[in-house]
């Protein structure tokens, strides 16, 4: 069987989206919304506009909304299909079906065999992540996937991983969570026509906000718990941060990008207009985790004292700038 594949994409030669750009605070966000980010972007559509979404995260009690898009937001934007794929056999076949007929498949993977991911989780820690599989050579063991900030491939005995192949077949294995996505109806916008659906989304969420200041309540959690924090180490740290920090941090540079990206009527500009009390409240949130994150893995490596409550008074401040921006409902 000859190699499948939906979009016509070279791994080596694939250029991400400014989202995933080096020179951002948070490259990676979360492993469901990086890949459609680049899904988006490599069909050809401005990923910027499903971001309202992250106006209304919320802190769960031991950890921040881990944020995606809802699916009838992402049909009502660019006209890309998600429905839940039943694997009733094994996923390789799933994927020989629906590949072969021009649909993507979004699946959870063990990260343990995503080649991509070296460095950290690759055969070294059995991790849930998430991609989406676009081409599909099964004589060759080869896969083409985005996962994270890019297109990457893998092949050989990750392939053989990934999909369970040469393994006795196992009745207490339970398959992963996989998605069909068509983009057969795909609908390419105009950017301004694509920025007042999206502004009709963001006032949306901004009604679904938090009824509370969510960073007063981080604040008082993790006064609580970071003596248990230390107790458990640097790993348990480390989890904690993305669960929490990383959420938070991420979720305020894409608040920012995408304000800006309103304000220019589809594109980012220098001018964040009435949004700029916001775009500037995000800011400092989204830079304030990326250097809290240092500072309290010094003081759980060290198992010394920190106090947080400036900062965290900070960001209280910002959140309320930021949303009382966005109830304001600028024209």
């Amino acid at each position: 069987m000859s190699a499948i594949k939906v979009l016509d994409l070279d791994a080596s030669a694939y250029a991400r989206n400014t989202l995933h750009a080096e020179d951002r605070a948070w490259v990676e966000k979360n492993c469901y919304v990086d890949i459609w980010i680049e899904v988006i972007h490599a069909v050809g559509c401005d990923p910027i506009a499903m971001l309202p979404f992250v106006v209304a995260i919320d802190f769960e009690g031991d950890q921040w909304t881990f944020y995606k898009p809802k699916h009838e937001q992402l049909r009502m934007l660019y006209g890309i299909d998600v429905q839940e794929l039943n694997c009733w056999r094994p996923l390789v076949e799933h994927a020989v079906e629906h590949l072969g007929a021009g649909k993507l498949i979004s699946t959870e993977a063990d990260a343990w065999w995503l080649p991509d991911t070296s460095g950290t989780d690759y055969r070294r820690q059995h991790t849930k992540s998430t991609i989406v599989l676009n081409e599909l050579d099964l004589e060759r063991r080869k896969l083409g996937y985005w996962h994270n900030a890019g297109y990457f491939t893998l092949e050989g005995e990750d392939f053989a991983k990934t999909f369970r192949l040469d393994i006795e077949p196992d009745p207490a294995f339970m398959p992963f969570y996989a998605e069909l996505v068509r983009v057969d109806r795909l609908i390419k916008r105009e950017p301004a026509d694509l920025a007042a659906r999206s502004g009709e989304l963001l006032a949306l969420h901004v009604s679904e906000r938090p009824l509370t200041n969510p960073v007063e309540r981080f604040a008082k959690r993790f006064a609580e718990e970071l003596p248990k924090i230390q107790d458990k180490g640097l790993s348990h740290y480390h989890a904690w941060a993305f669960a929490t920090v990383r959420q938070l941090g991420s979720a305020a540079e894409l608040a920012s990008i995408y304000l800006r990206w309103l304000a220019g009527g589809g594109r980012v500009g220098p001018d964040a207009g009435q949004f700029a009390p916001a775009v500037e409240a995000y800011d400092k949130i989204s830079s304030g985790a990326k250097s809290f994150i240092l500072k309290a893995a010094r003081a759980v490596n060290g198992k010394k004292a920190f106090d947080g409550t400036a900062i965290f008074d900070d960001w209280a401040r910002a959140w309320d700038t930021a949303i009382t921006t966005l109830v304001a409902k600028p024209d």
